[in-house]
């Protein structure tokens, strides 16, 4: 009973956070832009989204995907809309969609940087002097923008739909995963004992990445790309076949 007390107790501090942070979104929306870094790249300079997304990269290495169910603004938005549409979002080949627009978007950057003669300054605070990113007519404009986007999506597609197929920060974590995975020091991951499975499936059901987690535990194969490491599948499941581990290997 203690044990089942504390796991629902993390995910109420989970959520809790998520929605605070969608709260902040106003002021550190800059801070999380694909646009501010490029306008930053045209005049040399590393604004502070470029540190953000380095350190995302950086933190995956030992953290997986956890900004992405703990900490996005994105998360708690999206989240919100599980009252709305509780679907499984689709995945496949549609999650490649964020690829594309990732691998455009590093592309733009890397062309506007060369262009201007790489980075010769760093002003965390570019496009952003008061420190508070939605401040002037035309930074509502592109913060709702950004609201009804992920809106639709989740309303429209299902679960973190665009956690699947927008999101420009997500290439990043997961490149943090893989380079992981090659060198296999410890790091956050999920562990699983298939053989107190009871095939209840409640991990799948509770996961809001859509994922087949039950098959992942009879699979024995824990690891997978679209895994924020929320740990609903940990918290919900009546047996504790899911952990949570700090590890080395796959």
């Amino acid at each position: 009973m203690a044990k089942a007390k504390e796991q629902a107790r993390r995910q109420r501090i989970r959520r809790a956070v998520i929605l605070l942070s969608l709260l902040l979104f106003p002021v550190t929306m800059n801070y999380l832009s694909p646009y501010v870094i490029i306008d930053g790249a045209s005049q040399g300079i590393i604004n502070g989204s470029f540190l953000v997304f380095v350190l995302l990269f950086l933190s995956s290495l030992f953290l997986g995907r956890l900004w992405c169910s703990w900490v996005c603004p994105a998360a708690g938005l999206q989240e919100i809309c599980f009252a709305v549409n509780d679907k499984s979002a689709r995945g496949g080949k549609l999650n490649w969609i964020k690829w594309g627009i990732w691998i455009l978007w590093i592309a733009i950057i890397a062309l506007v940087v060369i262009s201007a003669g790489g980075y010769r300054a760093i002003n965390l605070l570019h496009l952003t002097d008061s420190g508070i990113s939605v401040d002037r007519p035309e930074a509502y404009f592109i913060y709702y923008t950004v609201v009804v986007v992920f809106l639709v999506l989740a309303w429209t597609a299902g679960r973190r739909a665009g956690c699947h197929y927008i999101c420009w920060m997500a290439p990043f974590m997961i490149f943090g995963r893989k380079i992981r995975n090659v060198f296999k020091w410890p790091s956050l991951r999920l562990k699983a004992d298939a053989d107190k499975c009871i095939d209840c499936k409640r991990c799948t059901r509770n996961c809001p990445m859509s994922l087949d987690v039950n098959a992942m535990v009879r699979a024995s194969a824990m690891e997978n790309s679209e895994c924020i490491l929320c740990g609903n599948c940990v918290d919900g499941c009546p047996e504790n076949v899911i952990t949570y581990s700090f590890s080395a290997g796959r």
